[in-house]
């Protein structure tokens, strides 16, 4: 690659911050930070709205339908653990930090690991093996898709089998295909677009608390890519806004893509996030484009010369952007099923969504959107939550009303940017949830219901909604109700033209993030007010003045930058994962455990750490089972097929690969599980070569020789393949 060609792919070469390289920059946000910022609106900051300190209210016991907010197909031990019975099977010693130049997946001392499935494992029983120079359309669709992202386990009775379900949010071209067959624009891009969407895969294991293997041709194995038919619900279904020539309905949309975080429901469908989307289109210029990023540019990945709805400069293509954005629904149980997306809770670029139950049985949804500058949403249902009614229940999401968050601080006149805590000694302040759309009218004026709703970012604009630093991850926890937002970075905070410091963004150029936590007045989710604290400020206290763990010794916790994605433990601590630390803080990405009350609230303990230029994604906490899962992202990223920074999960070199083993980086969800002292774990392929019962008959196998070999993998990586990984040149 030439210099001028660099500089014109990587416009972020040589600028980054945080872990982003300058190649995930480009595949992974099209280049956000060097665009213009999309938010241009005149919308308050904390130093300019009047402080408003109000007396806290305590948080009240969640009541009987708030705790179904944990629920799952079938009475699950996870189902009852997250109710706070007993107590948790899993205690560690943190880790220590781990340079971002180690190629290996690090966990405690008495725990093991190994990946359940790995991109390109073949899916069905008639799926081609993976083969990664013979890639075509026709078997990645019928394969595991490439960056796992959101995940969960949903057990089904018994707790021996249930179904994996994980996003696929984007891929790195660099590190799929031979430098050979990278400039064939139509293979490359239809293989990508067959690797990105979702995948459902059923597991299966020997007895509850033992490592999962997942099952090539189970009933319920499934993948839905750019070519799966989704049904448009909700007040913006069939609106004008929406229509193609493809879909003059505009009730039809044809795929998913960057799908990023997400959420299980109380009734057992997942949620899932259309984030970056952005970056796909080619872009006609219009105003409503810009507000969401989409530039009349050449997009880097091409599509829109091998599909056409991809450029929306072209007629009839013109509203193809607007259907992608949304927050996505599918049934795991039933890949017969249509999934859903849902223009109810609003348009803009979606992490994910998470649901509690309100008092009164409404279905509130929390999500943020993920870019600088960007907002916090909240939908309420009108219709209320009918336990054991799926059929009724799978529709709350269709109607109801949708607000976005403003914040007011405590003691905004102190905050300085510099992360020092106010006289109060504490970050915090109230807010309101502003409304959009409330029984069905719009609450913005000089908007309908369906541009509210498809151009949800310029209607928060007008709401007066406040700046955040890049909300990802909004998760209410199943113990308290609380609500937790993790706000990654936003390095442009305080920055010549740029909005300054206020007290729920505390620190200009804010690259380690922080984590806030919300509770609405009384305790009810569909409040329309709140009361919020920062329950950290991130970064490495050994290296940073301004980091803070919520009055915890600072030099007592594990080092953390960039929360991204959150989860909950039976006990009712947050797990956090990074996506940031390797570019702030030198250390690769990793999950770690935040105690949340009495004297151990603030304190962070590291987990784990995932490979060299990795990203820790959708973390399941299963802790009454000592285990834990992550689904591990673009490992290596910055190296390419000839040449890995990364040789996770397999751990092999050229020379010594086996039948169905591969020398590069396949992106995988991980199992991590506790291990009896000096044990060697192994473990089946599948319950066992039999065909299943019922449903599942006759197409229950054992995934085969070119399966993961389900064995304890710590140490599988060697000197050797760690060596290779740190002296692999940049493919930028």
């Amino acid at each position: 690659m030439t210099e001028t060609a660099k500089r014109t792919l990587l416009p972020l070469l040589g600028h980054t911050r945080g872990k982003r390289s300058p190649l995930t920059c480009r595949l992974k946000c099209g280049n956000a930070c060097a665009m213009p910022e999309c938010n241009h609106s005149g919308n308050g900051y904390f130093r300019d709205i009047a402080s408003a300190a109000l007396t806290r209210r305590s948080a009240l016991g969640l009541g009987a339908a708030a705790a179904v907010t944990i629920g799952v197909v079938g009475a699950t031990p996870e189902a009852a653990q997250a109710a706070g019975r007993g107590r948790s099977g899993l205690s560690f010693t943190p880790i220590a930090p781990v340079p971002n130049t180690v190629d290996d997946l690090t966990v405690p001392e008495g725990f093991d690991w190994s990946p359940i499935i790995r991109w390109g494992d073949p899916l069905f029983a008639d799926s081609p093996e993976f083969d990664p120079y013979n890639q075509t359309p026709e078997s990645q669709a019928a394969q595991f898709g490439y960056n796992a992202d959101y995940l969960d386990i949903i057990q089904d009775r018994g707790g021996r089998t249930g179904v994996l379900v994980n996003n696929h949010e984007y891929t790195n071209e660099n590190l799929m295909f031979p430098a050979e067959q990278q400039g064939d624009l139509q293979r490359v891009a239809r293989v990508a677009m067959a690797a990105h969407g979702m995948s459902v895969v059923e597991i299966a294991r020997t007895r509850v608390g033992e490592p999962w293997s997942y099952v090539r041709g189970g009933a319920r194995n499934r993948r839905i890519t750019l070519s799966t038919p989704f049904a448009v619900d909700g007040p913006a279904a069939g609106s004008d806004l929406l229509k193609t020539k493809d879909d003059p309905t505009g009730t039809v949309v044809l795929g998913t893509q960057n799908n990023c975080a997400g959420g299980t429901t109380p009734w057992g469908t997942v949620l899932s996030g259309e984030e970056n989307f952005n970056q796909y289109f080619k872009g006609n210029g219009s105003a409503e484009q810009k507000r969401y990023g989409i530039s009349t540019e050449v997009p880097s990945r091409r599509w829109h010369e091998v599909d056409p709805r991809f450029d929306s400069s072209l007629p009839g293509y013109e509203n193809e952007p607007n259907r992608f954005g949304w927050i996505v629904e599918i049934d795991p149980q039933d890949p017969a099923s249509t999934p859903v997306k849902h223009t109810a809770l609003g348009r803009f670029k979606h992490e994910g969504a998470n649901v509690r139950v309100a008092e009164g049985g409404t279905v509130v949804a929390y999500s943020g959107d993920d870019e600088r500058f960007d907002y916090l949403y909240k939908f309420v249902s009108a219709g209320t939550y009918v336990e054991g009614d799926r059929a009724h229940n799978m529709t709350l999401l269709s109607e109801g009303d949708l607000y976005v968050a403003k914040f007011t601080g405590d003691t905004a006149a102190e905050i300085d940017g510099s992360g020092r805590l106010p006289s109060d000694g504490a970050f915090d302040g109230s807010g309101e949830w502003l409304p959009l759309v409330v029984g069905g009218e719009s609450k913005v004026e000089g908007m309908a219901v369906d541009e509210v709703l498809v151009h949800t970012r310029l209607a928060a604009d007008k709401a007066g909604a406040t700046k955040m630093d890049r909300p990802e991850d909004v998760e209410p926890s199943p113990r308290t109700g609380k609500v937790y937002v993790a706000l990654t970075n936003n390095t442009q905070r305080g920055t010549a033209g740029k909005a300054g410091p206020d007290e729920a963004n505390p620190r200009t150029q804010n690259r380690d993030g922080h984590v806030l936590e919300l509770t609405e007045r009384d305790n009810r989710a569909d409040a329309t007010e709140f009361d919020w604290n920062i329950l950290l400020v991130a970064g490495d206290p050994a290296k940073s003045a301004s980091t803070y763990f919520s009055g915890f010794p600072a030099d007592r916790v594990s080092p953390i930058s960039c929360p991204d994605n959150l989860a909950f433990d039976s006990e009712g601590n947050l797990w956090i994962s990074t996506d940031g630390q390797p570019g702030t803080i030198g250390y690769d990405d990793g999950l770690f455990k935040v105690g949340l009350t009495g004297g151990n609230r603030g304190n962070v303990e590291q987990f784990l750490a995932v490979p060299q230029d990795a990203e820790t994604c959708g973390p399941v906490i299963h802790d009454r089972e000592g285990m834990v899962y992550v689904a591990v992202q673009h490992p290596g990223e910055d190296g390419s097929f000839e040449e890995p920074r990364s040789y996770f999960p397999d751990y092999v070199v050229e020379t010594r690969q086996g039948e169905g083993e591969w020398s590069l980086s396949r992106p995988s969800v991980a199992q991590v599980f506790a291990v009896a002292r000096g044990a060697e774990p192994e473990f089946p392929g599948a319950i066992s070569d039999r065909p299943g019962q019922g449903r599942n008959q006759g197409k229950r196998r054992k995934n085969g020789e070119r399966g993961p070999r389900y064995r304890g993998y710590r140490g599988k990586a060697t000197p050797e393949t760690k060596a290779a990984a740190k002296t692999a040149a940049r493919a930028y």
